[in-house]
């Protein structure tokens, strides 16, 4: 069996429009799916919008907050280095992934909604049936593609990401610059969250998957694979 790639994309946006606060990438969103990607030798490529460093919310870096994968990683020099030079996005446009997953928090407000590349990445990908994952705020890059029918993604998409009720408890509401939740809606979305927010969601539409929050990271990434897996079977058969 031919190793399974997987693109990952991380924000590159590292404060709020404000000043006021700090922001990036959520460390778990990215080393779950790493870390289960790495232990099936799977092709691992990490990029974001403008390529380079890749800022991390410090929120995510609080010892409540740092599981344990994320802590070996954030650990591991190797891992970290990797963070400081991710490719761009201009870089591996016009690559085919088995998987793309768009890791969240705040900063993927900022450079993934408008993204034209990024946009070409998920539509080209979505339309040639490989996976298209997203988790939390990553969910944000989905919002405005629009596919060769002129529909958005999200159209009719049984999916989610972070609610707004979960944006008031991190107290985030009045910093961040929409609401994700009210936009998947306008966007025809059919739009999902967890009972009790903070808590693990997971759903799975055609090739697109998609998770709520952080909570979120273990569950999607046993899903990809799981997935990943599956779909390689029905094409051998």
């Amino acid at each position: 069996m031919d190793a399974s790639t997987i693109l990952l994309i991380v924000t590159g946006t590292g404060e709020y429009a404000s000043g006021n606060l700090p922001t990036g990438l959520w460390l778990s969103e990215l080393t779950h799916i790493y870390h289960s990607a790495e232990e099936q030798g799977y092709e691992i490529t990490v990029a974001s919008p403008k390529g380079g460093n890749v800022p991390i919310d410090p929120e995510s870096l609080k010892p409540l907050l740092l599981d344990k994968i994320s802590r070996k990683y954030w650990d591991d020099p190797a891992f970290r280095c990797m963070l400081q030079h991710t490719q761009s996005l201009d870089e591996i446009s016009g690559k085919m992934f088995d998987c793309i997953y768009l890791a969240g928090r705040h900063g993927t407000m900022y450079d993934f909604p408008d993204n034209a590349v990024l946009q070409s990445i998920i539509k080209s990908h979505y339309e040639s049936d490989k996976m298209v994952a997203a988790i939390c705020h990553g969910v944000c890059g989905l919002l405005n593609v629009r596919l060769s029918d002129g529909e958005y993604l999200v159209r009719e998409k049984e999916l989610t990401g972070y609610s707004w009720f979960e944006e008031i408890l991190a107290r985030r509401e009045k910093e961040v610059p929409f609401n994700l939740e009210e936009t998947l809606k306008e966007r025809g979305a059919d739009y999902r969250k967890a009972f009790i927010p903070m808590t693990s969601k997971v759903l799975v539409d055609g090739n697109l998957i998609t998770g709520q929050n952080p909570f979120s990271s273990k569950e999607i990434a046993k899903v990809i694979l799981r997935q990943l897996e599956h779909s390689y079977i029905n094409t051998r058969n």
